[in-house]
């Protein structure tokens, strides 16, 4: 090995250490790693940046605008009408759900598809009373199912493509997924609706719990405001007392940032005093009415809770933080929302169960519940800012623009553009990214806020690195070494192992960074093999997007984190047996279609 070579492999376990970690974002994880590359000599200074301008990186970026422009378009009354017939039986319901889900996911971002139909599977589960996290994990693993089936589906394909173009001259088609990814998805679809939803443990509540996009608890701060209201002065026993009626419960109390006993009973409360509780919405409302309390945050002087909440253009909303969303890693307190928006915070919900501490305290992460109060444009402008999404929704329209037959029609003719070779995918893309923006069918604010940055930053760093990879010989030792190993085994073993391996990285990984490391190796293996290197590119791509172990695989395994109340060892029991029997049906799909 030489002295190169043992470089770039130590940035390579260096990288997948610390993204398995978690500690720091995979933007800032690869982006340090291709500042090293060029500080070694391992990438030269005037090629360290020719990732972010790499076909990949600009496909991937412009997918995710014509996703959000779609997402925009408010069609989530006209899906929730799909899928209302279907709604009755478990399996049909989610038949449903996950095949929309994964027709969508063929030319829309994944993340995208999900921010689509989370609301309408909560909607559709809460009218059958059925438990929202029985529908939500299918409907996560359909919309990644269908992201196999095309070039623009996932970002792995995408990448795929551009290496297999780099490597033997031409890039893949946009159908040329289709065959195998298509395969895989039916009959990952069948085991869904069939088998898989029934290894999902219940964690949400219910039966006749569950009313419409009820998420269980909150934890929400309180404040006594003045003298005038009825808490002041009353007995913490009297206050619970109180609570009770309304189906809440006191789990703290503070003064002046020093958390009191709860064994206190004779405790009287003062102005200012916070008030912890724990209660649904419903609830939540009737003991701050109650007691003349107030939601930390509020400034509005002179108004009693139930007449701010229930002011001609106020409205409830429940959301859910998205995987990129600004929100993640800050306070509740650092969003400063009553001040930027005019929004107040109610409740904060993790995976099912409310929030046991002070909001200065608590961090937000992927798939945290969020009950929030304002302005109905108010509060659609907040989610957007920090990159919610609205699960539960009370008199405001959310997303709802005009011009989608038109956009449809936009996109639609730059996929047939870049199907018959008129023009390169990417600016088919850009084509339809631009026309849309100038004909007013999307926001230019909304342009860049479509854009998963972190991704972008972690393509455009990773792909020099892995250009360095190939460059130093890493990928032919790599390869030799596999040789060697597998000795004897006969190829189709080998390409077995390639999808396994890559499926185990992007459990614990970002599919992307998987994509990036695995294509070239799979590459040199094909060579050295003497085999169809096509075969084992597409065995990356399968392996590299289909990520159903853990809630960090996927984006959209983190999305519903929250929702379905999972816990991260739920995953795996849906998930195991499909990446078996994925592995079972693309392996000899992929023979069939791309000979060894």
């Amino acid at each position: 090995m030489t002295g190169p070579q043992a470089t770039v492999f130590a940035i390579l376990v260096a990288v997948f250490a610390l993204l398995a970690w978690g500690r720091f974002r995979h933007d800032v994880v690869a982006f340090a790693a291709l500042v090293t590359a060029v500080l070694s000599g391992l990438v030269p200074a005037t090629e360290a940046f020719e990732g972010f301008g790499h076909p990949a990186t600009v496909t991937v970026a412009l997918v995710l605008i014509l996703s959000r422009a779609m997402t925009g378009a408010g069609a989530t009354e006209w899906i929730g009408r799909l899928v209302q017939p279907f709604i009755e039986r478990p399996a049909t319901h989610i038949a449903a759900l996950a095949s929309l889900g994964s027709v969508l996911s063929f030319f829309m971002n994944n993340v995208g598809t999900l921010g689509l139909l989370l609301p309408v599977a909560m909607q559709t589960a809460a009218k059958v009373k059925r438990n929202p996290s029985v529908v939500l994990m299918p409907l996560s693993f359909g919309a990644i199912l269908g992201g196999l089936v095309t070039l623009i589906g996932t970002p792995p394909n995408v990448i795929v493509a551009t290496y297999r173009a780099d490597a033997l001259g031409e890039s893949f088609d946009m159908f040329d997924f289709t065959p195998v990814g298509g395969t895989v998805m039916l009959v990952g679809l069948a085991f869904v609706a069939l088998i898989g939803w029934r290894l999902v443990p219940e964690r949400r509540p219910s039966g006749d719990e569950i009313e419409a996009f009820e998420l269980e608890k909150y934890m929400t701060e309180a404040r006594v405001p003045g003298t005038d209201a009825k808490a002041h002065g009353m007995e913490l026993r009297e206050i619970e007392e109180e609570a009770e009626k309304s189906d809440a419960v006191v789990v703290g109390l503070v003064r002046r940032k020093k958390r009191i006993p709860l064994s206190r009973k004779t405790t009287k409360l003062q102005t200012r005093d916070v008030i912890l509780i724990e209660a649904d919405p419903d609830g939540l409302d009737a003991v701050m009415d109650s007691l003349g309390l107030k939601p930390v945050g509020d400034r509005a002087r002179g108004k009693a809770r139930s007449q701010f909440l229930e002011s001609e253009n106020a409205h409830l909303a429940e959301a859910v933080i998205e995987p990129r969303a600004d929100a993640i890693g800050r306070t509740a307190e650092d969003l400063h929302l009553q001040r930027r928006f005019g929004v107040v915070l109610l409740g904060v919900s993790r995976q099912g169960h409310a929030h046991s501490g002070r909001f200065e305290d608590f961090r937000l992460r992927a798939g945290d519940v969020l009950l929030l109060h304002g302005e109905g444009e108010r509060l659609s402008e907040a989610m957007s800012a920090l990159g919610l999404l609205p699960l539960r929704e009370r008199g405001h329209a959310y997303g709802r623009r005009s011009g989608a037959p038109w956009m449809l029609a936009i996109f639609a003719a730059a996929i047939a553009a870049a199907s018959l070779g008129f023009v390169a995918i990417p600016i088919a893309l850009a084509a339809a990214a631009t026309l849309i923006v100038l004909l007013g069918f999307m926001p230019l604010r909304e342009v860049y806020e479509a854009v998963d940055w972190p991704v972008i930053v972690l393509l455009g760093a990773l792909i020099p690195v892995g250009g360095a990879l190939e460059n130093t010989g890493a990928t032919a030792l790599i390869a030799d070494t596999v040789v060697g190993v597998t000795s004897g085994l006969p190829a189709f073993a080998v390409l077995v192992m390639v999808m396994v391996v890559t499926m185990t990285l992007s459990d614990i990984l970002n599919n992307a960074a998987t994509a990036v490391v695995m294509a070239p190796i799979s590459i040199e293996l094909a060579e050295r093999l003497s085999v169809n290197p096509d075969a084992f590119l597409m065995s990356v791509a399968v392996g590299a997007s289909c990520a159903f172990l853990t809630p960090i695989g996927h984006q959209n395994n983190a999305l519903i984190l929250g929702p379905g109340g999972y816990r991260f060892g739920d995953y795996w029991k849906m998930g195991l047996p499909l990446e078996i029997l994925i592995v079972a049906v693309a392996t000899p799909m992929i023979m069939l279609v791309w000979p060894l």
